[in-house]
């Protein structure tokens, strides 16, 4: 097998949310480095609802090493934004096709059991990472037998950790 060759497909709204519910955080360049290192992930793309003011965190997801797909979000009359990137994601992973020996799909969304079995079919998918148990389509689960994953289970590896502050040094008075 030739190194680097797979592609993930990441449902960023559903990965994020799924482990916010369990009250932890990802480190995105670690969460990158465990694709790349255990899975071989040449491309990374993510996809996601684009907000203006999150330039700061797509800048910082691109530093990383992630492919950013957006799709222009709606924010309703209640305040809430809608921004569902499935059909990007699906389109983006039958475009990539040729170009990846298997493709990692990150998502419990059951939106994507049309994909996920069309990968299996053409032998094409190396697993799919879901956020967590809890997280996971019972479409998802039905049609995956043992290319199930559990970020949940990977928390002490790519687990968000603030760096400690530093103390100031007592500065003398005299």
């Amino acid at each position: 097998m030739k190194k680097g060759k797979n592609y993930a497909f990441i449902d960023a709204q559903n990965l994020h949310m799924a482990i916010a519910e369990l009250g932890w955080k990802i480190d995105y360049k670690r969460f990158r480095t465990y694709l790349k290192e255990h899975h071989d992930i040449k491309n990374a793309y993510m996809f996601m609802g684009f907000k203006p003011s999150e330039q700061q965190l797509y800048n910082f997801l691109q530093e990383c090493g992630f492919i950013l797909v957006f799709k222009p979000i709606l924010e309703l009359k209640n305040g809430q934004v809608k921004g569902n990137c499935d059909a990007e994601l699906v389109l983006q992973a039958m475009i990539e096709l040729k170009h990846y020996k298997k493709a990692l799909i990150v998502s419990g969304d059951g939106d994507f059991h049309c994909l996920i079995k069309h990968l299996q079919e053409q032998k094409k998918l190396k697993t799919v990472l879901v956020p967590s148990a809890k997280n996971c389509s019972d479409l998802i689960k039905r049609i995956i037998k043992g290319d199930l994953s559990l970020v949940s289970d990977l928390k002490k590896k790519i687990q968000y950790k603030p760096k400690p502050k530093r103390k100031r040094p007592l500065q003398d008075k005299t």
